[in-house]
């Protein structure tokens, strides 16, 4: 990994960001580009339909996009064989986030995400929220979604939730969210809208709905609904949440043909449904340009963990042969702390504010929290203390990122923390195994440097330690204590029981 490996022109620089500019670059440069799209007369009929941009809220609008279980070399702009056009685009117009990194799971991704905070504070560290859970994101946590709402934002969410479904208290719409529409489960068929066991998983707001088509694409429509519906007085802030590319790999017949290129039927169907993905994402960003609002509009694009190469960790679902994701130069990945479990592709876009190139430093999803509540001039002290730090100099200046530390993840049994370009694996479960990396010779992690830096070792596993000392227990492992000690007593059926006679 070379720090220095751009050149200072693709890298991030200094941008005017003032009220004025905010104000103004909404009206006159996203008419000028509605003009360019839809023509004169298309533009005259927004503006007399009253969707005019310079009717817009001073603050940003936000759409934050989440795919799930993406490779981090699934993208075209990591030179992927996979056409991601519009991904690209907002990635070649704005920040490229390479040293990005998300927790090595989903639900604990968006445990972060949604509270700025490493989830083995409050015990949602280990593996997802299964079917059976009981459990969900602590509710005395203030979500950013609360935090938006209350600086006068409009909220809504539309595809995967998976942070609490055995409660209604768990749900979008009492944790921030105006609307909400999607699965409350972290795997459903993406046609059927059924869960693994055959239950329905399909919501708008708090009522389960039944509706047909393909799961990616109903997501995208949602979001173009939001935007064509949304008042724009107000800012809004839109969570649109994927199932894509999770298992089962399904797709849309006329998705499969557009990708018929790549032999191995896997693969295929995975990047077919990257490419309903990318559309979604066309289509979302196409209605925030016909309102006026691409200009005025933060996007951020990511993956809640790296690609799935361990069948252990691709769901409940039926997978046959190679696991098709690409995590490129990147160790393993879903459901480890390696770097192809947790540094993931990603990037943010804000036209005029944000200049194209690569945003080197080290950034973790908990950083999204107080970065965008900064942005959208919300006010924190309802939140409990945040992991996460501000990184809009780095983004929009081109300034040293002030992370110096990356916790990948604190659990009972393993842990892995970033200092500078040192990283630590620890897994305590016998036999023990320690593995110290040098990221910045060796990203891969190839070459274990524990036996010739004790002192280095030493030091991580002190920091190690310090943090587990803070770990809320796994709630996953309280659960599954609980159905265990507390479960019907298992006994053979009568007919087995008559045959065996006295």
């Amino acid at each position: 990994m070379d720090k220095n490996a751009d050149s200072k022109a693709d890298h991030i620089g200094p941008k005017p960001f003032t009220r004025r500019a905010m104000l103004t670059t909404g009206g006159s440069l996203a008419a000028a580009q509605i003009a360019g799209r839809i023509g004169v007369g298309g533009l005259a009929a927004a503006l007399a339909s009253g969707t005019a941009a310079f009717a817009q809220s001073a603050k940003p609008n936000i759409v934050f996009i989440l795919a799930d279980d993406l490779g981090w070399k699934d993208v075209g702009f990591h030179g992927s064989d996979i056409k991601t056009p519009n991904i690209d685009e907002l990635a070649e117009k704005g920040a490229r986030l390479e040293q990005y990194y998300a927790q090595p799971m989903c639900t604990p991704t968006r445990a972060a995400f949604m509270t700025g905070r490493y989830p083995f504070r409050y015990g949602m560290q280990t593996a997802v929220i299964p079917q059976g859970g009981t459990y969900g994101l602590a509710l005395d946590d203030y979500l950013l979604p609360e935090l938006l709402k209350e600086a006068g934002y409009t909220t809504a969410a539309s595809g995967k939730w998976h942070l609490g479904h055995a409660k209604a208290a768990f749900w979008p719409r009492q944790r921030g969210f105006d609307s909400f529409y999607g699965a409350l489960l972290g795997e459903i068929d993406h046609f059927t809208h059924k869960s693994a066991n055959g239950n329905a998983d399909w919501y708008r707001n708090n009522d389960a709905i039944e509706e047909e088509g393909f799961d990616n694409i109903l997501f995208a429509t949602e979001a173009v609904r939001v935007i064509n519906e949304h008042d724009q007085s107000k800012p809004l802030f839109l969570y649109l949440a994927f199932t894509a590319p999770h298992t089962p790999f399904q797709a849309p017949k006329e998705y499969l043909e557009r990708n018929s290129h790549i032999a191995d039927e896997s693969r295929r169907n995975y990047a077919a449904m990257i490419s309903v993905m990318d559309d979604g994402i066309g289509r979302v960003v196409e209605a925030l340009e016909m309102r006026g609002m691409r200009e005025n509009t933060i996007i951020v694009f990511h993956s809640d963990n790296g690609g799935v190469v361990d069948s252990f960790f691709a769901g409940e679902s039926d997978v046959k042969g190679k696991l098709p994701a690409d995590n490129g130069p990147y160790r393993e990945g879903k459901g480890t702390t390696y770097e192809g479990g947790t540094r993931v592709a990603g990037l943010i876009n804000w036209p005029g504010k944000i200049g194209p190139g690569t945003a080197e430093g080290m950034m973790h999803v908990v950083d999204m929290y107080p970065t965008l509540a900064a942005l959208a001039g919300a006010e924190l002290g309802k939140n409990k203390p945040l992991d996460g730090m501000d990184m809009w100099p780095m983004l929009s200046e081109g300034k040293p990122s002030p992370r110096s530390e990356i916790v990948y993840n604190i659990e009972p049994m393993t842990a892995a923390v970033r200092r500078g370009d040192w990283k630590l694996v620890w897994k305590a479960t016998l036999p023990p195994k320690l593995e110290l990396f040098d990221l910045s010779k060796d990203a891969s992690e190839t070459t274990n440097l524990a036996d010739q830096n004790p002192e280095m070792v030493q030091k991580l596993q002190a920091r190690i330690i310090e943090l587990a000392s803070q770990m809320s227990p796994p709630l996953i492992l309280q659960d599954a204590v609980r159905l265990l000690l507390h479960s019907d007593t298992v006994l053979p059926d009568a007919a087995e029981m008559f045959n065996v006679g006295d």
